[in-house]
Parts: structure tokens; C-alpha cells; sequence
């Protein structure tokens, strides 16, 4: 899309932030601002006569909230959206709606976790991935098929096991629908999400209620161990390492790396270097390249890797960049990712690196 405009409807009943949004938007030769609406009624005439490809759209408004007007919105004319939110818990909940909903990305509005200088970068790639994003791979329904749910008590060895996954744009369905196909018996399992700071804790307890594994939102020092699943806090970097016979994450600041923090390759780099052979990571679907090169690395160092195959990505960026890099041993669709995971497990140690 790098020869095409992108134009960007605002939806927003805060006149500063229409103004900060727009003038943001200014600076990147790909965007034009082609409209503003100040509330729902005012956006779906917009949306008729000037035929955006991204909304940007406001939880909290006038005479119709974000969420019932992203729910009519996905009903009758479904359209890429970034999903603009303050950070209060309620509205992390919200948020993730939003997300069930179709909305592609999440963001959070100037003022709250970033400064509004800094919020220009974020929002064009958020605005570039959701114009990249298949609409109706986003609003899919967040369970296994049937028969993919993978079954039974597995008595495998866990302990030395480790899962890492990472996702972007359209990944917390991707990761929902992967941790809901996995046993309770499933070793310890890593994910990094590219989301802002304060949604992943609504994310994980999301997850937590829906999925058979323990999850929660990491914090510093915890174990990894069978039975639960760590999600990185937004923000902060997570890496895996070794203490004595135990793995342990450790969460830190950092700089941001492929403009991310948390980055999955800072996760995948940490396993590879500390789990290696005893590893199995998996990238699903976003935009841009984040990941790809952490996952050759655990290639690398004997561990076995899945890539989401292009049908049912949102966004094919991050596991099509792994797949040109030779990263995946496996290209799987999402709703056998659980099984195969399974699979390699109990298949004991990696294949060895083919030159």
C-alpha cells in the first residue's frame, strides 16, 4: 500500500483531539484526513459520501457510544476502524468489545498512556495495518472449530517445555482461538501481543475465563510453568531466562524494536538463546516484520516454529516476512495451530536445521 492514499475519516467528540489527529496525520504522505464527525449519527453520512478506508473512532460519545455504533457499523457496511480509548479499566473492557467486534486495531487517545506528540507514529501504523487488514478474517468467530479442540490429559514431560507466541494486528482473536485448543496440561506458555499498556491485564483475564489454561498478565520473575500462560504488560519488553533447573521471565523497559514494545523478537531471541531444542514458537498474524527474525533464530537453535498460514490472517505481514526468511518449519491455518503444537510437543526434540 505504500503507492496508495490512505483516507482516514476521525470520529470524535472532542474537538482538540479531531485537531491533534488530523494535524498528526499531516506529516505522512500515505494518510489524508478526508473528514471529522463529532459523533455516529454525523460519521455514517460522512461514511456514505466520502467512502473512507479507515475510521478512527471514540468510545464515548454523544447520543451513540462507540460500541453500538461499531456493531451496526460491522452489520451493515463493514470498514477497517481503529479504536481510540482511554485508559481506565472500563474502557480496556471496552476496547476488547471493540475488538470482538471487528475493529482492527487499538490505540489509546492522545493524553493518557503517550504524550500527543508521540502519538503520531503509533496511529499511522495503526491506520496502515487496519487499511492492510482483511475485514472479514477479523470479525471471524473467536473458538475452535469442532473437532479442533485438542482433548485428553497428556502426561508429555512439560516441564523443560516453553511456548512462546506473538501477534499483532487481529491477534487477540488469533491467540484466543490458539490457547481455547490447548489442553490444561499444555506447557508453559509466553505471548507477546502488541497492544497498549493497561489492555493486556483486560486481555489476559479475557483469556483466563475462556481458555482451559491459567492465564494472567506477567510480572517480573515469574516462573513458566505447565498450566499457565504469561501475556507481556503493554510497554515493557518480556525475555525468558534460565534459573537453575526453572525458566523465568523477566519484564523490563527498553527501547522499542520494529517500533514495538513489547517486540516478539526481544521474546523469541531470549527463547532461542535459553530454551532452544525445548521450544515451540508461533507467529500469528500482524503487520510489519516484528518476529520474524526471532523465530529463525529459534529455527536455529533446534526449536520447532509455526507460522499462521495467509487465509487466515488479518494481516499476513509478520508470518509471510518469517516465511521468506525460511523461519517456519510449519505453515498451519489458525484453528489447527493448537493441535500442532501439540503434535511437536509429544514428537520429542526438533528436526535438525536442513541447509
Amino acid at each position: 500500500m505504500n503507492d496508495k492514499i490512505i483516507n482516514v475519516l476521525i470520529v470524535d467528540d472532542s474537538a482538540l483531539v479531531r485537531k491533534i489527529l488530523s494535524e498528526e496525520l499531516s506529516h505522512f504522505k500515505d494518510i489524508q484526513v478526508v473528514g471529522t464527525a463529532v459523533d455516529p449519527y454525523v460519521a455514517r453520512d460522512k461514511i456514505v459520501k466520502l467512502k473512507p478506508d479507515v475510521i478512527t473512532l471514540d468510545l464515548e460519545m454523544p447520543r451513540m457510544d462507540g460500541l453500538s455504533f461499531l456493531s451496526k457499523l460491522m452489520k451493515h457496511y463493514p470498514m477497517p476502524v481503529v479504536v481510540l480509548s482511554s485508559l481506565t479499566p472500563e474502557n480496556s473492557a471496552a476496547a476488547l468489545k471493540a475488538l470482538e467486534l471487528g475493529a482492527v486495531e487499538v490505540l489509546c487517545k492522545p493524553g493518557t498512556a503517550y504524550a500527543t506528540q508521540n502519538i503520531s507514529r503509533k496511529l499511522a501504523h495503526a491506520i496502515r495495518a487496519a487499511a492492510a487488514a482483511r475485514i472479514g478474517a477479523a470479525k471471524r468467530e473467536v473458538r475452535p472449530g469442532p473437532g479442533e479442540v485438542v482433548k485428553g490429559a497428556f502426561q508429555f514431560d512439560t516441564t523443560h517445555k516453553v511456548i512462546a507466541i506473538g501477534a499483532s494486528t487481529g491477534g487477540t482473536r488469533a491467540i484466543e482461538i490458539v490457547l481455547a485448543g490447548l489442553p490444561p496440561s499444555t506447557p508453559g506458555t509466553v505471548i507477546v501481543q502488541h497492544m497498549p499498556e493497561n489492555f493486556t491485564k483486560a486481555f489476559a483475564e479475557r483469556l483466563d475465563k475462556n481458555c482451559r489454561m491459567t492465564v494472567r498478565e506477567a510480572r517480573d520473575n515469574d516462573h513458566v510453568i505447565p498450566g499457565t500462560a504469561l501475556v507481556c504488560p503493554g510497554n515493557y519488553h518480556m525475555v525468558v531466562n534460565r534459573s537453575g533447573g526453572n525458566y523465568v521471565v523477566k519484564i523490563k523497559e527498553g527501547p522499542m524494536v520494529h517500533y514495538q514494545r513489547p517486540s516478539v523478537d526481544v521474546l523469541f531471541q531470549s527463547v532461542a538463546r535459553h530454551v532452544g531444542r525445548n521450544a515451540v514458537g508461533v507467529l500469528l498474524t500482524g503487520m510489519g516484520a516484528d518476529g520474524a527474525k526471532g523465530l529463525l533464530e529459534m529455527k536455529n537453535s533446534d526449536a520447532r516454529t509455526i507460522a499462521q498460514d495467509e487465509e487466515t490472517c488479518v494481516v499476513f505481514g509478520m508470518p509471510g516476512e518469517a516465511i521468506k526468511l525460511g523461519a517456519a518449519e510449519r505453515i498451519v491455518p489458525l484453528p489447527r495451530i493448537a493441535g500442532t503444537i501439540v503434535e511437536l510437543i509429544q514428537s520429542g526434540s526438533a528436526l535438525k536445521n536442513r541447509a
